[in-house]
């Protein structure tokens, strides 16, 4: 091999391996402050105005399946849905937040608080020793990662982290909403 080819060589496996471990120094770095409670910490590591859009069309998407094209037809059931919608939103905003996805990624049965409205910041059953021991981790491309837990309920929460640069960050979450898709009645 040519001597110039070597330094070349080198920078692009650096580079490659930076890319590569970069998502698992992320988790690690979110685990460390779920672990220690530092909200500026995990914050440190999340995308929150990409989070934030995402929680929120992921609700809004979920009220509108549940309402059914009937419900969205009706002037009234439109005005109904946009006002859930705007409840989802606020939802979806409080869930943005490092207490609302500490909370997420503690384990805690956030869902069925989503639902009433609210996020509440008390903690069910104290948070478990390592929130992300068996999480399953997967490259989907080399700008995104996801790392997918089992919520309480059996349901998987999955986590997306999104290369920006060199650096990680949690852009999404996707919700465990698929199971109550279907309009309620029918």
């Amino acid at each position: 091999m040519k001597k110039w080819l070597v330094l070349p060589l080198l920078a692009l496996l650096a580079v490659a391996g930076w890319i590569a471990a970069g998502p698992f120094w992320t988790v690690h770095g979110i685990r460390e402050a779920i672990r220690t409670q530092d909200a500026a910490e995990l914050a440190r590591h999340v995308d929150f105005p990409a989070l934030r859009a995402s929680l929120r069309a992921q609700l809004e998407d979920h009220l509108a399946r549940r309402a059914g094209a009937d419900m969205q037809a009706d002037p009234l059931g439109a005005l109904a849905l946009r006002l859930a919608g705007d409840v989802a939103g606020s939802a979806a905003d409080a869930l943005a937040t490092p207490a609302g996805l500490g909370a997420v990624l503690q384990g805690r049965s956030l869902w069925h608080r989503i639902r009433a409205g609210v996020v509440e910041g008390g903690s069910d059953a104290g948070p478990p020793p390592d929130p992300l021991r068996d999480a399953r981790y997967r490259f989907e491309s080399p700008s995104r990662f996801t790392v997918t837990l089992a919520g309480r309920d059996g349901e998987p929460v999955t986590f997306v982290l999104t290369r920006y640069g060199l650096r990680w960050k949690v852009s999404d979450v996707r919700l465990p909403l698929s199971a109550e898709a279907a309009p309620a009645g029918g």
